[in-house]
């Protein structure tokens, strides 16, 4: 792949990491904390898929995505681990608010994983204006 076609697939990526965050926001505000929380692991997601394009890595499982992520940008450094953790709570409330029917989350903490979506998204979309 050309620099050309993984600058454009990273933007398509960033763009819906932005498009997921923005969501985010309009739910929190309606009061979808749910909603707002799995938004808010989405645009951390694609976020990671951003980067990753230029690597040529895309994988289906999540899990390898951000083993990846991980392996390649926060161990090495680039990233610093805050941004491991983050990934790992929305990981951990994405999962328990798609699968486990009594999960329950408050507003504050809806609030506290959009800021850290927001803050992620941030770093890297530094990042990548780097690139």
């Amino acid at each position: 792949m050309q620099i050309e076609e993984k600058k454009a697939l990273s933007s398509v990526r960033l763009e819906h990491a932005a498009e997921c965050l923005a969501a985010a926001k309009n739910l929190l505000d309606a009061g979808n904390y749910k909603s707002a929380a799995n938004r808010s692991y989405y645009a951390v997601f694609h976020a990671i898929r951003s980067v990753l394009a230029y690597d040529e890595i895309d994988m289906k499982k999540h899990s390898g995505i951000i083993a990846e992520f991980r392996r390649l940008y926060i161990k090495t450094g680039i990233f610093s681990s805050d941004l491991s953790k983050i990934i790992s709570v929305l990981f951990d409330i994405r999962t328990e608010s798609d699968y486990d029917d009594f999960f329950i989350i408050s507003k504050e903490e809806v609030v506290e994983q959009v800021s850290n979506a927001q803050y992620f998204f941030d770093k890297i979309t530094e990042y990548l204006k780097a690139k």
